[in-house]
Formats: C-alpha cells, sequence, structure tokens
C-alpha cells in the first residue's frame, strides 16, 4: 500500500506499537498510535497476514494521548509511551499478560490481578546505561540508542532520571571527550546509578582493557558529576557481552547502595538490580505475601541475584537456598546478607547442576532472566516438589511458556500479578502463582 489509510486505533501492543484493524481486515501494529485515535498512517511492511505502519497525521486525536514531555522521545528508542496515558499504559500491560497466558499457555481465563503501581511516572530509574560511540567527526558521545536501530542518539538529560543525576549524560560526555582526546579510553558504556533511598550515587566506566589516565580521569570527572563510587568494568570480547575480566576501584566504596524496605542492599558494578525502587518495595513485598512462608520452610531463591528476594524470605522462612551463576552477585549476596544479620545457604553456580544436588523444597522463588526458565531447569524444579512455585517474570511470552510447562509437570496456575516497574515503557513485570496438583 504505497498510499496513506485511515485508521481507528483499538489498543497498544507488548513491544510498544500500536493495533489496528484495516479495511481488508488485516492487523495493522502502528508506531506512534494511542488507542482510541483516528489516525492517517503510512504502511512500511506488508508481511502478508499482517502490516506496519506509523502515523503521519492525528485526525481525531485520543483523550488518552498526552504530548511526551522528552525532547528525544520521536528519535530514542528508551521509552514507547510517553505520548499515551499512564491508565491506558497501565490497561495493556494487564492485557499483556493475560493475553500471553490465554494465548500461548492455553488457559482460557486466567486470572490476573489489578496492575501494582507506585512511585513517580518520571525519574524512577535509579540506573541509566548510555552507550558510547563516536560521531562524523571522531568525538566521544553518549546516548540511547535510537528506536529499530544501532544509531546512538546523544542526548543531554533523561527524564526518567531522578533530578539530582537528571543532566549526567551532557557533562560526563562533556568530561569524557576531554580525557579521550586522541585516545578513546577504550569506552563501550556508562553506567549512572542514583539510588532514591540513600542518595547513593555511581558512575561505572565500561571498557575495553587498556590503559586509562586514572588519576586525571578522577579529578576531570569529579569536578564534573558528584558520586560516591567511580570505577572502571573492563570486558572481554567485542564488547556485546557481559563478560566482566576486572572490575577496577577508581575512587570511593567501590559499589552502589540502596535501602529497600528497611534492608540495605551494596551492589557492585556489574550486578544486576531492579532500577525502579519504590516499586521494587511493593515487588519484593507482593513474593513474600504470595509464598505466604510459614516459619519452617525450606525456600528455594532461584537466580537470587544480590538478594532482592533472599533477605526477606530470609527473614520469614525457615531455611533459605539462594541459587546464583554470576560471581559478583554471589559475593554482593553474601554480603547484604551479613549486612542484614540474616542466614541463607548460597549455592553458587549454574541452576541446572545446583538443581541436581539439591534435596526437596517446600516453597519456591524464581526470577530469571527475559529468556526464562530453560526447560531443563523447570523439570528438575518441579521434581524437587515445593508446594508452592512463585515465578517473577519480565516478559509475557516466556512466562506463559514456561506456565504451559510447568502445568504440564503438576502445577496449576493460581494467578499472576502485573507490576509496572517501567512506566513509559511497555516493559511489565508479573509475579505468577503456581500451586503443586494434590
Amino acid at each position: 500500500m504505497d498510499h496513506p489509510i485511515s485508521l481507528r486505533i483499538a489498543s497498544l501492543a507488548f513491544g510498544g506499537d500500536a493495533v489496528a484493524r484495516a479495511d481488508d481486515g488485516r492487523t495493522v501494529f502502528v508506531a506512534g498510535g494511542c488507542p482510541g485515535d483516528l489516525v492517517t498512517a503510512q504502511v512500511t511492511a506488508d508481511h502478508g497476514r499482517y502490516l506496519q505502519a506509523r502515523v503521519v497525521d492525528i485526525l481525531d486525536p485520543s483523550p488518552d494521548r498526552r504530548t511526551p514531555p522528552c525532547p528525544y522521545f520521536a528519535e530514542c528508542g528508551g521509552c514507547q509511551w510517553q505520548h499515551v496515558s499512564h491508565q491506558a499504559q497501565v490497561t495493556a500491560k494487564r492485557d499483556a499478560v493475560t493475553e500471553a497466558l490465554r494465548r500461548i499457555a492455553d488457559i482460557p481465563d486466567p486470572c490476573v490481578a489489578d496492575v501494582v503501581t507506585g512511585g513517580a511516572a518520571y525519574g524512577y530509574r535509579n540506573k541509566i546505561e548510555l552507550s558510547a560511540a563516536t560521531d562524523a567527526r571522531g568525538r566521544l558521545i553518549l546516548g540511547l540508542a535510537a528506536a529499530g536501530s544501532h544509531r546512538i542518539v546523544p542526548i543531554d538529560a533523561c527524564l526518567l532520571l531522578p533530578e539530582k543525576v537528571r543532566a549526567y549524560p551532557k557533562a560526563l560526555g562533556g568530561a569524557l571527550r576531554y580525557l579521550s582526546r586522541g585516545d578513546g579510553l577504550g569506552l563501550r558504556r556508562v553506567a549512572v546509578r542514583c539510588a532514591e533511598n540513600t542518595g547513593s550515587v555511581e558512575v561505572d566506566l565500561w571498557a575495553a582493557p587498556g590503559p586509562f589516565p586514572r588519576g586525571t580521569g578522577v579529578r576531570t570527572l569529579s569536578s564534573a558529576v558528584k558520586f560516591d563510587s567511580l570505577t572502571r568494568v573492563l570486558t572481554r570480547g567485542d564488547g556485546t557481552s557481559r563478560d566482566v575480566a576486572k572490575v577496577e576501584v577508581l575512587s570511593g566504596h567501590g559499589y552502589w547502595r540502596e535501602r529497600l524496605s528497611g534492608l540495605e542492599f551494596r551492589v557492585s558494578a556489574p550486578s544486576f538490580f531492579q532500577i525502579n525502587s519504590s516499586v521494587t518495595e511493593l515487588l519484593s513485598s507482593l513474593v513474600v505475601s504470595e509464598l505466604a512462608a510459614d516459619g519452617s520452610d525450606r525456600v528455594l531463591d532461584l537466580y537470587a541475584g544480590v538478594g532482592t528476594f533472599t533477605l526477606p524470605i530470609a527473614d520469614v522462612a525457615g531455611e533459605v537456598v539462594a541459587i546464583e551463576s554470576a560471581g559478583a552477585a554471589v559475593r554482593d549476596l553474601r554480603r547484604n546478607l551479613d549486612l542484614a544479620g540474616l542466614e541463607a545457604e548460597v549455592s553458587p553456580g549454574d541452576a541446572a547442576r545446583v538443581l541436581e544436588d539439591e534435596e526437596a523444597f517446600d516453597l519456591a522463588v524464581v526470577d530469571p532472566p527475559r529468556s526464562g526458565l530453560p526447560e531443563d531447569v523447570t523439570n528438575l524444579l518441579a521434581s524437587l516438589g515445593p508446594r508452592r512455585i512463585v515465578y517473577v517474570s519480565c516478559d509475557p511470552a516466556t512466562l506463559a511458556r514456561d506456565a504451559g510447562r510447568l502445568r504440564s509437570l503438576g502445577y496449576t496456575f493460581v494467578r499472576a500479578t502485573p507490576v509496572d516497574l517501567f512506566p513509559q515503557t511497555f516493559h511489565v513485570e508479573a509475579v505468577a502463582v503456581f500451586d503443586r496438583d494434590r
């Protein structure tokens, strides 16, 4: 279709686009649409069974349409839904979880609770990762990937960051350009972490191994921005993976500090931590509540990370076994347990290999990466017989796939609760509960 078409936008799709129906009945995924809009759209790709299009004119705007406050919104790929009201975003996220469970897990009428929300719509991110690249003049730039592209969009500020570090991208870019004159420093990305509850700020320079002007670098960066900790994370390979060879502490603690529900977490640069502290407190409380440990239960925490769930579970369970493969996270987890005065057995290593040597569990929490649970891990988990599995997911499709596998292994899907950790984006966390069939 070379000519523009008129479309009424019906909904939002997981992935960011809006959804409409063409006159011939085909589904159209529309970039820039908002539910309720009447738009003129240009078809950008014809995939036979469905079309892709982009909005070229808004004929009748939806009451849920908003003016995006970010000047980079149309170009940067970090946010997809700044032009959509919060309520419409939340509705779409619940629908995404429901539809995935219905379509992929074959659960006809899945019980999906209302979305858990809280905190701020902007300024909520406790971390941002800026890609490092060079412009046409060979100068270092820091920015975020453009929508649907690997091209880097230089940014001066990000509205999803707290006010105190919002303009760090511009300041760090200037300081690092000064340092890298005639030498790119091997930079691959720059991370900024800013804790909501402690005020702790860390800057992490991810780079290829090589020389670095340590004294000049610390002085230049500390004159540009304020931080408690400055590290240099050296990675192997071409930089696309996170294969960490070494972490150099250039200044300060060498870790970032955040506090959730009275528990302090110290997090090293390579370790993962949820990016929305206030909603992570709600997420953690939800997981502990759904787990319903009675004080004598033996609980598995699989993919434990730095202990976001391990610590609060250890406070209510009889015994906790935490399994984590990343070395930095294992060290952080042990330190965080010590800080809290809590006990858990920390088992480092690949999930499948560790589970092969484990005994039965009463309860289990799993928080896998976006790819979900490997099939062998799912089988081993079910063989250990926990009466309840609480599954924390960041991808509705892999959650639904694993829900189908767990159902085939003798577990009943009870309910899922979406959690809005990522306002202005299509991403959604979900906490799903599975009970062993009796």
